[in-house]
């Protein structure tokens, strides 16, 4: 596990287990299964489905695969709905984001990136061509700016519980250059 990871998944424990125990999640972009994973065993969540657009060869978990464009569960399946990194891979991130919120009938929890201005699309882009070209991960670059993101939940009948902005994700320059371009937000559905 990477520090990076380890900051991520702390936060988002900290976050989730207070909410549990909740029937089921979605890892939206579950990549390698890592986080559906470590969130199955903190028992704060009882099952974790994962899902993807490819399964990577050393998943730690199988996800079920999609076209990218419509998740293939109901209306409101999952007690929570969850994107680590991976809202800025889509091609239309504000309808990926809409997919999932969909999906959740209760909470929504995204950790993902913001940007002001070119500078930091640089630096993300930067990032993201180290952090996931070995995998054979491409990345559109659409990035949040700012937080239409967060309007576009909030607009949607979701209450804010938390956001943490800047994240620590990282530390020494490499901190210092990115955790101010790094969030995690948790939402709760608003019942009329």
């Amino acid at each position: 596990m990477t520090l990076y990871r380890q900051r991520i998944l702390e936060k988002i424990r900290e976050l989730i287990e207070p909410l549990g125990p909740l029937e089921g999640a979605l890892d939206f972009g579950s990549g390698d299964g890592f986080f559906a994973v470590q969130l199955k065993d903190t028992h704060a969540v009882g099952s974790v489905t994962a899902v993807d657009v490819i399964e990577r060869k050393s998943s730690l978990v199988i996800p079920i695969l999609y076209n990218g464009e419509r998740l293939p569960f109901p209306d409101n399946t999952f007690d929570l709905a969850y994107a680590i990194d991976v809202l800025h891979h889509c091609c239309d991130p504000p309808a990926a984001l809409n997919d999932l919120i969909r999906c959740s009938r209760k909470y929504l929890l995204i950790k993902d990136h913001t940007y002001q201005g070119s500078i930091g699309k640089l630096i993300l882009g930067l990032l993201d061509e180290i952090g996931n070209r070995r995998f054979g991960i491409p990345s559109p670059y659409l990035y949040q700016r700012g937080w239409a993101w967060v309007e576009q939940i909030e607009s949607s009948g979701w209450r804010r519980l938390s956001l943490t902005y800047p994240m620590r994700c990282h530390t020494g320059m490499i901190g210092a250059a990115t955790n101010g371009l790094q969030f995690v937000g948790l939402w709760e559905k608003m019942h009329a």
